[in-house]
C-alpha cells in the first residue's frame, strides 16, 4: 500500500482519516495513517488550543492534520448575532413545529442555543492560526481552495495544503491556486459532496491535475478492497471519514446510543443528499428529520452559514434525545458496512489486510 505520500508525511499507510474526534485522529496516526481533526465544531478557540495540545501529546510523535471550513472568497459577514437577524421567522417556526411533531424535548436550561460558528470565514481563520502554532503536517479545506494568502501562510510553515474537489475543473483550479493535494470526493461520501461518483471522479481528477499532484480518493471507502480500487484508479492514497464514526474512540464525542443504533441498522440506501445541514448539498443519514424538510410546504434551506445557525440548536436537541429515528448526522453510503463498533486500530488493520488480499487476488487473476 505504500506510496510517495507515506514518505512525504512520515506515515506507514496512505490512509487519511477525517474526524471531528481528537481521540479517533490520534488513534489513526498511532496506527500508521494520518488522522485529520475537523475543527468546525470548535466555537471556543481555547478548547481548540487544548485539543491540539492533547493531540501533540497523544500521537506518540506521529504526524496529524487539521481540517478547516473556509471559502476562497471572503464573504461579508458580521457577528453571529447579525447573521441570526437574517434568518426568516418562517424558518424558525418550521424548526420549532417540526421538533414538536417529532417529540424532541428541549435541552436543559442554559444549554445549546449557540450556532456552530466554525462555518464563518473569520472563525475558520482563527482555527488556522491556532493550528499553525502546533505541529500539523497538513491543513485540509472542506470547501475547496482556501484563499491564496492562507495557502502561502501554510507553505511558509512547511505545512502542505489539501482541498476537496467534486469535479475535475475544480481540482485544476485548486492546483493553480497552489494547493498541494487534491481530495477527489465522490457522490457517495458523507458531508459535502458533488454529483459525480468516485469510480468516475477519481481518474478524471488524476488526469486533470497530472502526475505531479497527489490525489486522494474519497467517497464510499470502508474496506481494503475499496482502498485498492481507489489506488487502481490513480489515487496515491485515500481520504476516509464515515467509517470512523463507528469506532469505540468516537463514542467520547457522540455520546449518543441513538446514533449507534441508527448507523448499525442502516443500509447503503439509507442516506440522502440535502442542504438541510449546512446550506450546501451534503449526504446525511435519512431520518424523520430529513424527511420533514423534504415534505411539501417545508421551506427551502437557507444558504451557508445561515442554515447551520438555524438548525444548530435543533441538532443539539435531537442528538441529546437519543432517538435513532430522528438523528441528524452526515454519513456516507458506506454506512451500510458499519455493522459493529470497533477500535480504530482494528479498523486500520482490516483496511491494510483487505488491501493486501485484494492485490493478491488480482495477481491470481493475472495467473
Amino acid at each position: 500500500m505504500r506510496t510517495t505520500l507515506c514518505d512525504r508525511f512520515g506515515i506507514e499507510h496512505p490512509i487519511f482519516a477525517f474526524t471531528p474526534s481528537e481521540h479517533v485522529a490520534a488513534a489513526v496516526s498511532r496506527a500508521g495513517g494520518l488522522g485529520v481533526l475537523g475543527c468546525v465544531r470548535f466555537n471556543d478557540t481555547d478548547e481548540l488550543e487544548r485539543t491540539l495540545s492533547w493531540l501533540d501529546d497523544n500521537t506518540d510523535g506521529k504526524p496529524y492534520g487539521v481540517d478547516i471550513v473556509m471559502p476562497m472568497k471572503v464573504p461579508t459577514e458580521g457577528s453571529s448575532m447579525d447573521l441570526g437577524a437574517m434568518i426568516p421567522e418562517e424558518h424558525r417556526r418550521f424548526v420549532d413545529e417540526t421538533l414538536l411533531k417529532l417529540g424532541v424535548p428541549p435541552l436543559p436550561e442554559g444549554e445549546g442555543r449557540e450556532g456552530v460558528l466554525g462555518w464563518l470565514h473569520s472563525v475558520a481563520r482563527s482555527h488556522l492560526d491556532i493550528a499553525l502554532a502546533h505541529r500539523p503536517v497538513l491543513i485540509a479545506n472542506a470547501l475547496g481552495s482556501p484563499p491564496v494568502d492562507v495557502i502561502e501562510q501554510c507553505h511558509e510553515r512547511g505545512v502542505a495544503v489539501a482541498a476537496l474537489a467534486g469535479a475535475a475543473k475544480h481540482a485544476a483550479s485548486h492546483v493553480a491556486n497552489g494547493v498541494d493535494i487534491i481530495v477527489a470526493q465522490g457522490y457517495e461520501a458523507g458531508g459535502h459532496t458533488g454529483e459525480i461518483a468516485s469510480m468516475v471522479l477519481t481518474p478524471d481528477i488524476v488526469d486533470a491535475v497530472g502526475p505531479d499532484v497527489p490525489v486522494l480518493g474519497a467517497g464510499g471507502i470502508g474496506s481494503g478492497r475499496q482502498v485498492a480500487a481507489s489506488l487502481a484508479l490513480g489515487a496515491q492514497g485515500v481520504w476516509t471519514g464515515s467509517i470512523w464514526l463507528g469506532t469505540e474512540e468516537y463514542r467520547s464525542l457522540s455520546g449518543s446510543a441513538g446514533w449507534e443504533t441508527a448507523f448499525l441498522r442502516a443500509t447503503s440506501s439509507d442516506t440522502v443528499r440535502s442542504r438541510v445541514y449546512t446550506g450546501k448539498p451534503a449526504r446525511l443519514l435519512k431520518t424523520r428529520w430529513t424527511e420533514a424538510w423534504a415534505q411539501e410546504g417545508a421551506p427551502e434551506p437557507l444558504p451557508m452559514p445561515l442554515q447551520n445557525l438555524l438548525v444548530s440548536d435543533a441538532h443539539n436537541r435531537i442528538n441529546a434525545s437519543g432517538d435513532p429515528d430522528v438523528v441528524a448526522m452526515p454519513v456516507g453510503q458506506i454506512v451500510g458496512r458499519m455493522n459493529q463498533v470497533r477500535p480504530v486500530a482494528e479498523v486500520m488493520a482490516e483496511l491494510v489486510a483487505g488491501f493486501e488480499e485484494a492485490v493478491a487476488n488480482l495477481e491470481k487473476v493475472r495467473g
